[in-house]
């Protein structure tokens, strides 16, 4: 087993995206994290590559691992085809030293088997922060019902919309709906300079939002899903999931995919309804010192 660590993101790129590309719709998040890289179009935050941890552990000159972590957040892990090397974890981590990883997201084998062998290893503990299944949809359900329309968020959204996005964190961050108030408006510009969220209104009144994250050249993230609890059970988070991934059909992408909350079985089944089908399981897991 071979580790290797690399500094050039385009070298990590050159050597992985095609093995990550095996499972797209899984891979979301590292591919997503590395086309930004690759073009350095964005180095704001965590997009500066410089910080980056990106990884390989290869047997025979093939890759049977990648990781890639971008701090602060968890370290994002793919086992080629799925195919899980509990020798190739352990050259992993050998790897990692002292290099502080704060927690692991990736399909629930491999990150639980990552974690058993960190914390073990490191005398630490963890705990799941999100029980997640990724989804894939490449048709939207004729069916469903479409209530109100879509249009990009805007400034003159800012008296709510920082709220919303807040509140989106908490619950899907934190797994709670407790929210911080916002005290900028730096993040919500930044979504709306972006142009990838969008607002839903019913007879002119914003009532929901979804939008997109990461997008690759067949596939798209949805994401960005939030209805205030006064507009809940009326069937506007499902309408504006429905309109936004059908845009994003019509534009050209082969497929939508999104994460959800297996805490949340009411979101799981507005997706089923919708067109989503279950893709796997990802877990996200945090190390306690």
């Amino acid at each position: 087993m071979k580790y290797k660590q690399y500094t050039c993101v385009h070298e990590f790129y050159n050597d992985t995206y095609s093995i990550l590309l095996r499972d797209e719709s899984q891979n979301m998040i590292q591919l997503g994290n590395l086309i930004i890289g690759n073009t350095g179009a964005d180095k704001t935050g965590w997009r500066d590559t410089a910080k980056w941890v990106m990884a390989t552990v290869s047997e025979k000159e093939k890759i049977l691992l990648t990781a890639l972590m971008t701090p602060p957040h968890n370290i994002t892990l793919y086992s080629k085809d799925n195919v899980m090397r509990p020798d190739a974890l352990d050259c992993l981590i050998a790897g990692l030293g002292d290099i502080y990883v704060p927690g692991v997201i990736s399909e629930k084998q491999l990150a639980t088997a990552f974690a058993e062998k960190y914390s073990s290893l490191k005398g630490m503990t963890y705990y799941t922060q999100m029980n997640q299944r990724i989804y894939e949809l490449e048709k939207v359900n004729p069916g469903i019902e479409r209530i109100g329309t879509i249009r990009l968020v805007n400034n003159n959204d800012m008296h709510f919309f920082p709220y919303w996005l807040s509140a989106f964190y908490a619950s899907n961050v934190y797994g709670q709906t407790v929210m911080n108030i916002p005290e900028s408006e730096r993040e919500a510009q930044y979504r709306i300079d972006m142009k990838k969220i969008y607002i839903l209104e019913v007879n002119g009144i914003p009532v929901s939002m979804a939008g997109y994250n990461r997008e690759l050249p067949g596939s798209i993230g949805v994401a960005y899903v939030y209805t205030p609890p006064y507009f809940r059970n009326k069937g506007y988070a499902s309408s504006a999931v429905a309109q936004v991934s059908q845009l994003a059909l019509d534009k050209g992408y082969k497929r939508c995919v999104l994460y959800t909350d297996l805490s949340n079985p009411v979101s799981n089944s507005i997706y089923g309804k919708i067109g989503y089908v279950p893709v796997c399981d990802s877990l996200m897991l945090q190390f306690n010192n």
